[in-house]
């Protein structure tokens, strides 16, 4: 009769070469079926519970630093080589992308439509409940504030780091960082700081929406016709002085819209006309959650040609090839930057924040708020998600493993249990 060692050898053995022969892709997690040896692949990568980053550490790179130091060497020696040359790839050239025009108002409609789905769904008759801490900017969807211990505010010793609960607003569901305006990201693409109360600031999806052909009446922006010259890394405009005088007289018209906007739009009002009680809160969770989909898929889409950069410190973005100078930096090692933003490439997180906020699985259960023991089985959601999913709209397929929704909690006298 083989001995206990050897048996457990086979085990290890039979899964090694088990493993070895499954091949998989990078990122997405396998699955292996209880009775079987073929491995099923998930629809969604799996999401762990995003952790926040310390604050006196800089933020990832989202580009590797020795890519961007190749990069710029390889934009010298051209600048060397043609120190005079028309540059011909828009929107470095000062012209718009023609085929992102549309995309900028998709998500530009898709942000007002997203605000005035969670208006109506945290004030209206049927209003779900917003927490938000008094000391901290953690929130909470549900009646009751949780019990977890995260808070980070003022006197968070005094009282073992327990939130002080009060009604929250939109705002805290959902928070737009704000950016200075630049009439022409070409020609002045940065903001000094004897500037700070000149130039207006407005947020920062919407600033990148009017870069990408959106017209807003408030914040006008010069559109070119014809591109511009780069002598010697300096930018020249040689557009006809006449030209230069009819635009500064009168502001830029807006574009008409494209057909497709246009039919959007007739679709919006008719949706509009109908009353608040023919749209179910489900129906209206649906599409908010929906709009923050799409407007931050749309996002992602122009970032990638239009350049957008955040502090790698502060959550401070600014819409543009360059960020400003303005000294109002306060986070670590600020002294040793006179208060300027160490700037880097932004990502789709930093221009939307997420606001990630706890999961409740139950929310009309025993009305028990959430107990700090049990906050490793709990998972999180962005806080909009969250809202629209509490509204009964379905979870989108990349936030189900982030939600844990496959975890069964424990009961509350139960957790020290558990393995």
């Amino acid at each position: 009769m083989p001995s206990a060692g050897f048996l457990a050898r086979q085990v290890v053995c039979g899964r090694v070469e088990l493993l070895a022969r499954s091949v998989r892709p990078l990122g997405a997690k396998t699955r292996w079926l209880h009775g079987g040896r073929d491995p099923q692949e998930e629809e969604a990568p799996y999401a762990d519970v995003p952790r926040p980053g310390r604050k006196w550490e800089r933020k990832p790179y989202v580009t590797p630093m020795k890519v961007l130091i190749r990069r710029a060497k390889e934009e010298r020696r051209a600048r060397q080589e043609s120190p005079c040359c028309v540059l011909e790839h828009p929107p470095d050239n000062g012209l718009l992308v023609p085929h992102l025009i549309e995309v900028a108002h998709q998500v530009h409609s898709a942000r007002e439509r997203l605000l005035d789905g969670l208006t109506r769904l945290v004030k209206g008759e049927a209003a779900i409940p917003v927490k938000r801490c008094r000391f901290c900017s953690e929130v909470h969807i549900g009646e009751v504030g949780h019990e977890i211990r995260t808070c980070e505010g003022p006197d968070s010793g005094s009282r073992n780091s327990l939130h002080v609960w009060r009604p929250g607003t939109v705002k805290d569901v959902v928070g737009f960082p704000y950016c200075y305006h630049l009439f022409d990201r070409v020609g002045k693409p940065r903001v000094v700081h004897k500037e700070k109360y000149v130039v207006p600031r407005l947020p920062a999806i919407l600033e990148l929406c009017i870069q990408a052909g959106v017209d807003v009446e408030r914040y006008p922006a010069k559109r070119r016709t014809r591109p511009v010259y780069s002598i010697d890394g300096r930018i020249a405009d040689f557009e006809l002085d006449e030209e230069d005088d009819s635009q500064a007289e009168t502001p830029p018209e807006p574009c008409s819209p494209c057909p497709s906007q246009t039919s959007s739009a007739s679709a919006d009002d008719d949706g509009a006309d109908r009353t608040v009680e023919e749209i179910s809160v489900s129906e209206l969770s649906s599409r908010t959650l929906q709009s923050w989909l799409d407007m931050r898929s749309g996002a992602a889409r122009l970032m990638r040609k239009y350049g957008v950069v955040t502090c790698g410190y502060c959550p401070d973005v600014q819409v543009g090839p360059k960020g400003h100078k303005v000294r109002m930096c306060k986070a670590s090692k600020h002294q040793q930057r006179d208060g300027q933003h160490a700037w880097q490439e932004a990502t789709v997180d930093d221009l939307v924040p997420p606001n990630h906020v706890w999961h409740v699985r139950d929310p009309a259960g025993d009305g028990a708020p959430l107990a700090n023991e049990l906050k490793r089985y709990f998972g999180k959601a962005p806080a909009v998600v969250e809202l629209c999913v509490r509204g009964g709209a379905p979870v989108p397929a990349q936030y189900r493993s982030m939600m844990r929704l496959d975890v069964v909690p424990p009961a509350r006298d139960e957790y020290d249990l558990v393995a």
